[in-house]
């Protein structure tokens, strides 16, 4: 199928549900103390979709002492992880993975008969691993795309490796079917986003990155939203109801009430909305994607509604910015996720996101390594370790404590936030 008529297919199919995600099963995929391994190539080891999966974990979703490890590596295919799933990432026993292969596998080309089965091959192995070390939930995605301004390569135009990657796109949901995993459709995703954010910031807005392949803050958001949704979230982040007769205030979810005083409410949170950062325009940011996908409305609902309001138009400011509504908006509830940008959220999400970053680097720079050091002595100085077994039991205890302790050092960095309401009569 030619490109622009795949674009256009899609432009009409993707108000299915779940948005491209493919539930194997209706049973919920995560629960309380899960650990969520981010598996993938070198688009996964940017560690930015990564992080987004990570803060939204574990500050939005519904609190249940989520942990999250980053193990992508750079420049690898399914075959390459399934030899090192079993030093890197089996270890830590994770209950749920994601994995987003395939930008290698094809290969940069025009897809050959012996790229697909060999496809077919790495990723089945992948999944047979992974159900026979007892993971509970895989989330198979499919591979992204290239960007249709950027990629350039001797091998292949833009519109015939995304013909490539939609091919391998197809064998991985026949795969995922056939396994009874869940399947997330990156690809078609990517594509269709893409082409509705150029057709608004131009061709300059890459997606896949400036080299084509390796997606921007944008393109990473897609990935990270694709990923989420196909965790089940259901995207209620909480709710506040302001009484304004009444001058009282009640919330649902984790936030409380602190005070309310002539239409001030001041609240405090444990939970918090997804927050988004840069200018619109700048392939990365985030905030330029929101408008072509419906993460808001999806998966990061955090409401006011008002009642009884005394004028037509009200004014609700939140910490530094104010925006008038009309007073039959309110009262049927606006997203604060969505209207208010910047947001008291802001600099906590900043801090978290920090954290995250920090510990998925010690994960990839460190944790991994020493790993994949012990299995290179095991294998090549048996005698070593017949000799000293305590040494380098000492060794994989050392570092797997580090591990546990850089996913508590991100937990932590989840703290309550108090913000303000102010909600008055618009001048």
């Amino acid at each position: 199928m030619k490109l622009t008529a795949f674009l256009a297919f899609s432009l009409l199919t993707f108000s299915a549900p779940l948005f491209g995600a493919e539930r194997a099963s209706s049973a919920p995929i995560l629960k309380p103390g899960d650990l969520v391994a981010i598996c993938g190539d070198s688009i996964t080891e940017q560690k930015r979709y990564s992080v987004y999966m990570a803060s939204y974990l574990l500050a939005c979703a519904p609190q249940a002492d989520l942990r999250t490890m980053e193990l992508g590596q750079g420049g690898e295919n399914t075959f390459g992880f399934s030899t090192r799933m079993v030093t890197e990432v089996l270890p830590f026993k994770p209950n749920v993975v994601t994995t987003c292969y395939g930008m290698n596998d094809g290969g940069y080309c025009a897809l050959k008969p012996e790229t697909e089965a060999r496809f077919r091959e790495g990723v089945q192995l992948m999944i047979a691993k992974f159900q026979n070390a007892g993971v509970r939930r895989i989330v198979l995605g499919s591979p992204g795309a290239v960007d249709t301004d950027t990629f350039k390569r001797m091998t292949a135009t833009p519109e015939i490796y995304n013909q490539t990657l939609g091919e391998l796109t197809r064998i991985a949901r026949e795969i995922a079917e056939k396994n009874g995993v869940d399947f997330v459709d990156i690809h078609s995703l990517m594509l269709v986003a893409m082409a509705k954010a150029k057709a608004k910031y131009g061709k300059g807005y890459y997606v896949a990155g400036e080299d084509g392949v390796h997606a921007s803050e944008n393109g990473q958001f897609i990935m990270a939203y694709a990923f989420l949704k196909a965790l089940g979230f259901p995207g209620d982040i909480g709710t506040i109801t302001y009484d304004a007769k009444a001058d009282t205030a009640q919330t649902v979810g984790e936030h409380q009430v602190i005070s309310v005083t002539k239409g001030v409410i001041e609240v405090e949170s444990t939970r918090y909305p997804f927050c988004f950062f840069g200018e619109p325009s700048n392939p990365n940011a985030t905030s330029g994607m929101i408008e072509f996908l419906p993460f808001n409305e999806e998966l990061n609902r955090y409401l006011l509604v008002v009642k009884n309001a005394p004028a037509a138009r009200m004014k609700v400011t939140w910490g530094t910015q104010s925006r008038e509504f009309s007073a039959d908006a309110l009262a049927k509830g606006i997203n604060l996720a969505a209207e208010f940008i910047e947001n008291p959220f802001c600099e906590p999400f900043r801090r978290l996101t920090a954290a995250l970053g920090m510990q998925q680097g010690v994960e990839s720079q460190s944790i991994r390594p020493h790993l994949r050091l012990l299995l290179d002595w095991e294998t090549n100085y048996p005698e070593a370790f017949k000799e000293k077994p305590e040494v380098f039991s000492w060794q994989r205890e050392a570092v797997m404590k580090r591990a546990s302790a850089m996913i508590e050092a991100s937990r932590k960095a989840v703290t309550p936030v108090r913000h303000t309401l102010k909600i008055e009569p618009a001048s």
